[in-house]
């Protein structure tokens, strides 16, 4: 193994403990009163290193973005396999909503916080179109598992109340 993958795993360790850190105070004291120069702190980094792994605060939001719509999307596509009846997939998915809820609530947030569209004025349309992308690929998914139980005509608008209400 050479200095350079040493260094590309070091390189990611040190983006992971800066989204951990990010994640806790996140929840600790919600996304406008959380500051780069507190990521930093939590991490034990000076305020100039942490740019070194990431530009700004939008960015390490947008990572857990991404993190979070990538996990969600592992779900749906397991759930949409899965072999199961109807019922028993809107049982998992309502469990699965729930488990965001509690076990990654920073998520939750996040989406809601993000929503928004003065949350996103920063970042740039090729960003804005990649979680367009990515939640519009989701919410089809989701539509689909809805098409299973409600039937095709109204997969979208159950599809709707439901990502509405996350």
């Amino acid at each position: 193994m050479g200095v350079q993958e040493r260094r590309q795993r070091e390189r990611e360790a040190r983006r992971g403990s800066v989204l951990d850190a990010t994640r806790a105070l996140v929840l600790e004291r919600g996304f406008n009163g959380t500051t780069t120069k507190q990521i930093a702190a939590r991490c034990e980094l000076s305020e100039a290193t942490l740019f070194f792994y990431f530009q700004n605060k939008d960015e390490i939001f947008l990572s857990l973005l991404f993190e979070g719509i990538e996990y969600t999307g592992r779900f749906l596509d397991e759930l949409v396999a899965a072999e199961l009846e109807p019922r028993q997939k809107l049982e998992r998915l309502w469990h699965f909503y729930s488990e965001i809820n509690d076990e990654h609530p920073e998520y939750v947030h996040l989406f809601g916080y993000l929503a928004r569209p003065q949350a996103t004025k920063q970042v740039t349309d090729e960003v804005r179109h990649e979680i367009a992308r990515r939640t519009g690929d989701n919410f089809r998914r989701l539509a689909a598992i809805f098409a299973e139980t409600v039937g095709q005509h109204r997969a979208r608008l159950v599809a709707d109340l439901m990502w509405g209400s996350f």
